[in-house]
């Protein structure tokens, strides 16, 4: 048998824990009530806090990395599309695609074609420029009269009307798109930096011929007008912008 000797602080008490004890001693059912008794609820409380705080961290982290590489995928993008304009236009100019022009030409061609003079056909000029430039930039003459196999002569002027030195450089294109492939071009201002000082103006010669399969195309039959745009961007100098094919 287990004895219990009163205690003497607290004598009130005493019966009580006597009682607790041979309760346990006995192995009664509120022994084994008192034994099964959950933690107290403030240690559950900050064991729960630990672990939320512990995967709110951990979620953040997360959300941090993901959000980041969002980021740069997104700026990485708007690179690509910024300068998949350029590209493209380079591609098509050298192909004759997308109303582009063809820069390269052969020299034995130009000397031995013959104009086809029933097919006259009107050269109209466009001129733009880009946000990224302070230019006044136009054609000198608004539209001229061609017949394939022959070539003509056109002028676009430009002027920096600032007070710094800015350089340029310039693509094209034609309409219709699909002429494109028989307008060729003898020497141009295309592709190439122009320096203008400030207040400076220059005229920029293009020197053209039109292909004379151009008037045995069946989708050429009802084409009667063309038309030469010109758009300037600025640019850094020393940048060059080469033209694949291009001799």
């Amino acid at each position: 048998m287990l004895l219990l000797r009163p205690s003497l602080c607290c004598p009130l008490t005493s019966p009580l824990l006597t009682g607790c004890v041979r309760a346990l001693h006995r192995g009664s059912p509120r022994a084994e009530l008192f034994l099964r008794r959950r933690p107290p609820s403030r240690l559950l409380t900050r064991s729960g806090s630990r672990k939320s705080r512990s995967q709110e961290d951990e979620w953040r982290t997360k959300n941090k990395t993901v959000l980041t590489y969002i980021t740069a995928a997104g700026v990485g993008m708007i690179g690509l599309s910024y300068a998949a304009v350029p590209l493209y236009r380079l591609y098509c100019q050298a192909t004759g695609l997308g109303g582009a022009a063809v820069a390269g030409h052969d020299a034995d061609q130009v000397e031995t074609m013959k104009p086809v003079k029933e097919r006259i056909i009107k050269v109209s000029f466009n001129a733009d420029t880009h946000a990224s430039i302070q230019w006044n930039f136009r054609p000198q003459q608004t539209e001229i009269y061609v017949v394939p196999g022959e070539t003509a002569l056109a002028f676009y002027r430009a002027k920096n009307p600032t007070d710094k030195p800015i350089i340029g450089i310039s693509t094209y294109n034609v309409v219709p798109f699909d002429a494109g492939q028989y307008f060729n071009k003898i020497q141009c201002f295309c592709f190439e930096e122009q320096r203008l000082n400030p207040h400076e103006e220059v005229d920029m010669p293009v020197f053209f011929y039109i292909d004379p399969e151009f008037d045995d195309d069946p989708r050429m039959a009802r084409v009667d007008t063309i038309t030469l745009s010109y758009t300037f961007f600025e640019a850094k100098e020393g940048q060059n912008l080469p033209l694949p094919g291009y001799d």
